[in-house]
């Protein structure tokens, strides 16, 4: 590792007779890596939450809400404490109608103890299969940045970690030429040690 001292902003540009060809390469590197994480972070998280947005947009405009029938009594009873109605959620198998014709049937969320053709909301896709309620447009929007930063962040990560590889190579090839040259050199200054 080379010695540093105190950090000198853009002492990479600036002249210097003791600089070498290997420190302006690496100059360049270090520019070229951060101007390529940023382009690429915000690429990545850009393209990523617009698809993620997208999506979810596409799913409140297809899912719908039909109305499906229990087929059977819910388990267990509605629980009163101090006159106020409690109602557990239990899962019911129930059965609707697509609105292509076709029938489903699936489990629902349902309050306990539910008669037997009780009306149950169930959301499902064009196709009638059953899915989540699809979550509004201020979800959507903090869904897809949360998505996209993270995103963004991976891809940043991969130029990053890749400079830093190049600059640890040239870090070595540039100790290599400094040990060259002063087994070449030191002997001339006088005794050496070794």
């Amino acid at each position: 590792m080379a010695l540093r001292g105190s950090k000198v902003w853009l002492w990479r540009w600036r002249r210097n007779p003791l600089k070498r060809r290997a420190d302006r390469v690496e100059a360049w590197v270090v520019l070229g890596v951060w101007t390529l994480t940023a382009f690429v972070g915000m690429l990545a998280g850009t393209t990523v939450s617009r698809s993620v947005e997208d999506g979810l947009a596409r799913e409140r405009v297809e899912w719908r809400p039909l109305v499906a029938r229990l087929d059977e009594r819910a388990p267990g009873r509605a629980s009163e404490s101090g006159g106020v109605s409690r109602t557990e959620q239990v899962w019911a198998k129930a059965t609707w109608t697509a609105e292509d014709g076709s029938t489903h049937s699936g489990q629902l969320r349902v309050p306990a103890g539910s008669a037997a053709g009780t009306p149950v909301t169930v959301w499902t896709d064009p196709e009638g299969r059953q899915v989540t309620r699809p979550v509004t447009e201020s979800q959507a929007q903090v869904r897809a940045l949360l998505i996209g930063s993270v995103a963004g962040i991976g891809a940043a990560a991969l130029p990053l970690v890749g400079g830093r590889a190049l600059r640890r190579r040239l870090e070595r090839l540039r100790m290599d030429q400094w040990d060259a040259e002063w087994s070449r050199f030191g002997p001339m200054w006088g005794r050496t040690t070794g």
